[in-house]
C-alpha cells in the first residue's frame, strides 16, 4: 500500500494538470528504507509529448545525486497518462527500474465518467505488475518516543 499525504498528492495532481496536454514526470524522495514520501521532485519531459515521457539525463542525474546527498531514495516514481486510463503502458514497465519504488500514474483523461482525473500506484518488478490501494493521510503517523 501506498501511503501519502493529502499535500503530495495535490502537487503530483497539479504537476500533471499544470503540464496537459503533455505528460507530466518526476519523484517523490523519502529517507532510505522508509517507504515514506516526503520531498517534491517534479521533473520536466524532455521528449515534450502527449503520448510519451521522457527524463533529461541531467535532471535524473542530479535526482540521484541530491538523494544520496541527503540519505534518500526514491519512494515515487510517477508520470500522467493524457488520453487513457492511469494504468502502465509497456514503455512504462520497460523503464521500471527500482523494484522497491512505487510507481504512480495520474490520468488527465476524463476515462471512466468518475472526474478528471485518475491517481493510481503500482508496484512494478521484473516486468510484472501489480495495482496497490492508495492511502491520502493529513499528516504521517510518528513513531512514539
Amino acid at each position: 500500500m501506498l501511503t501519502i499525504t493529502q499535500a503530495l498528492y495535490d502537487q503530483i495532481v497539479a504537476h500533471a494538470r499544470q503540464d496537459h496536454p503533455d505528460e507530466a514526470c518526476g519523484a517523490v524522495a523519502g529517507p532510505e528504507g522508509s517507504d515514506r514520501p516526503e520531498r517534491f521532485i517534479p521533473l520536466l519531459n524532455a521528449a515534450r509529448s502527449p503520448t510519451f515521457y521522457e527524463y533529461d539525463s541531467g535532471d535524473l542525474l542530479k535526482l540521484y545525486r541530491g538523494m544520496d546527498d541527503r540519505d534518500e531514495e526514491p519512494v515515487i516514481f510517477y508520470h500522467s497518462h493524457t488520453a487513457t486510463e492511469a494504468y502502465p503502458s509497456r514503455t512504462d514497465i520497460s523503464y521500471a527500474n527500482e523494484p522497491g519504488a512505487h510507481y504512480v500514474l495520474v490520468s488527465t483523461a476524463d476515462t471512466d465518467g468518475l472526474g478528471d482525473f485518475q491517481f493510481r500506484s503500482f508496484r512494478i518488478i521484473e516486468g510484472e505488475v501489480t495495482e496497490e490501494e492508495v492511502r491520502v493521510v493529513e499528516a504521517y503517523d510518528e513513531e512514539p518516543a
